[in-house]
């Protein structure tokens, strides 16, 4: 028998590795002999480079960036030697994890962590470069990464910008001599599930910069400073793409991806199952397990247990999802492979509770399931 263990990580418990680990352990009780592949997934949020190097031959590199508010932090990120692949979670550079929930400062904090991040990659050699961008502090436009690529951001005395998405307002001119010349020869693509545009009332400042700080007078004095930036970045580029799906996303990092980089977009788990090589794993299996902690309708939304269950279904295979919760609208799965969902408390417990013991929980849980498969296999025999 061949299963393939397939799940996100589970926030503020386990890594998608860990995960994977536990229900492999259940699932072994019952079949000691069958073939269990352990898959770490990620949706292009945090974990993203962690699920990758698990399935891949790759190297966790760390370097030293500015973070959202300027004080230097460690970030991670993910090298593919044989491939010239780097795997960046923008998160780990200018994630809002990074900014204690009284400092968060939607109009000053910048993305200038991640292009540096983005520059040692470059230094590395790389020729693709992934950026993972969920997560953010930041509602810049992704000016401060462009800014540590070599863009220069000039008000009208010819000064360059403060950092931040409010002092875009200021913006004179855009500078683009010294813009790293090497962005040119890479191919950039972007795992995110966000389509929003860059401004307007479905866009990076109004959805996105309440959680990072913003009053909704920021919302609407950022909203402004960036349709500032990309009138300026109209004038000096071939096409203006703010109203493209995705340029909201990251605060806007996505219009500066797609604008001066050139970048693809496309759904995070998509890419974490291209490169971990998922459809080649689950040709021929019996049965998929994957999993997240909250299964509910916004994994429709691209979330990992959906874009597993789209490639099983193609093959054939069926999908069990295992859950911390099951939350509103999980039933809707059901009509996207997803055979059966099973949440892990067994009693009445705290979410603290819930986080410390999962190991136990999804192992006892993906016991059951195999006692169950294997009853009714006996059945139908």
């Amino acid at each position: 028998m061949k299963i393939i263990i397939a799940p996100d990580s589970f926030k503020d418990s386990l890594s998608a590795e860990g995960v994977a680990a536990a229900i492999a352990e259940g699932l072994a009780r019952v079949w000691p002999e069958a073939q269990l592949l352990l898959c770490p997934m990620a949706d292009g949020g945090e974990g993203t480079v962690e699920s990758v190097l698990a399935a891949c031959e790759g190297e966790l590199r760390t370097t030293a960036v500015q973070g959202p508010l300027g004080t230097s932090v460690e970030a991670h990120w993910g090298w593919l030697a044989a491939s010239h692949t780097a795997i960046i979670e923008m998160a780990e550079a200018s994630g809002l994890q990074l900014v204690p929930v009284g400092q968060r400062d939607a109009c000053t904090s910048s993305t200038f962590g991640t292009g540096e991040l983005i520059l040692a990659a470059l230094d590395a050699g790389a020729q693709r470069i992934i950026l993972a961008i969920g997560g953010s502090a930041t509602n810049d436009g992704g000016a401060g990464a462009l800014q540590a690529l070599g863009l220069k951001l000039l008000d009208d005395q010819g000064q360059t910008l403060a950092r931040g998405g409010l002092a875009l307002g200021a913006l004179a001119r855009i500078d683009l001599e010294g813009l790293d010349p090497r962005l040119a020869q890479v191919r950039f693509e972007i795992a995110a599930d966000v389509n929003n545009p860059l401004c307007g009332e479905h866009g990076a400042s109004a959805i996105f910069g309440p959680q990072k700080g913003a009053s909704p007078q920021q919302v609407q004095q950022l909203d402004r400073a960036l349709g500032h930036f990309a009138d300026h970045c109209a004038h000096v580029l071939p096409r203006d793409v703010r109203d493209e799906p995705g340029s909201g996303a990251a605060g806007g990092l996505g219009f500066a991806a797609k604008a001066f980089l050139d970048a693809q977009f496309r759904p995070g788990v998509e890419v974490v199952a291209e490169l971990v090589g998922l459809e080649q794993a689950v040709r021929g299996a019996d049965l998929v397990i994957t999993g997240e902690g909250r299964f509910d309708a916004q994994t429709l939304r691209g979330k990992t247990p959906f874009g597993v269950a789209r490639v099983a279904r193609q093959h054939g295979v069926p999908v069990i999802v295992l859950a911390g919760t099951l939350g509103q609208g999980y039933e809707q799965m059901y009509q996207h492979g997803v055979e059966a969902a099973f949440a892990l408390a067994s009693g009445p417990m705290t979410l603290e509770q819930a986080c410390a013991e999962a190991p136990r929980l999804l192992s006892e849980r993906a016991e059951a399931i195999a006692r169950l498969w294997r009853l009714a296999a006996q059945k139908l025999n």
